[in-house]
């Protein structure tokens, strides 16, 4: 037996807003919103979903599972986040692998790397 990734989903208090986010900053879209409960965004050339649960409570500390994204032009799309709402946390280059850490507007831990 073995498992797959049917989808990975995020926590919010108001998730209808979060999920229009992610689907604008990856070329997806709001496939479902299941009365307001639950959004499903379908990616471009991917069977994976993303998924927005509402909450009444967020998780408390650092995520513990976050999404590593990647991109030919790191800079410039880090740019394109920021100003789309996402906060620039943390940069690294190890020997010549480049990283981000930023945070949507939600709060959530993301990476965006180059030539990954």
């Amino acid at each position: 037996m073995t498992l797959s990734i049917g989808m990975i989903t995020f926590d919010s208090a108001n998730p209808g807003p979060l999920a229009t986010w992610w689907a604008e900053q990856t070329g997806g879209r709001v496939e479902q919103d299941n009365g307001g409960f639950f959004y499903i965004v379908g990616l471009p050339g991917s069977e994976q979903k993303l998924g927005f649960q509402k909450v009444t409570d967020p998780t408390p500390g650092k995520n513990r599972v976050h999404l590593d994204l990647g991109t030919e032009h790191l800079d410039d799309e880090v740019a394109r986040l920021i100003a789309a709402g996402a906060t620039e946390v943390h940069r690294e280059d190890m020997d010549g692998f480049r990283w981000v850490t930023l945070t949507d507007p939600d709060g959530n831990l993301f990476c965006v790397a180059s030539g990954h």
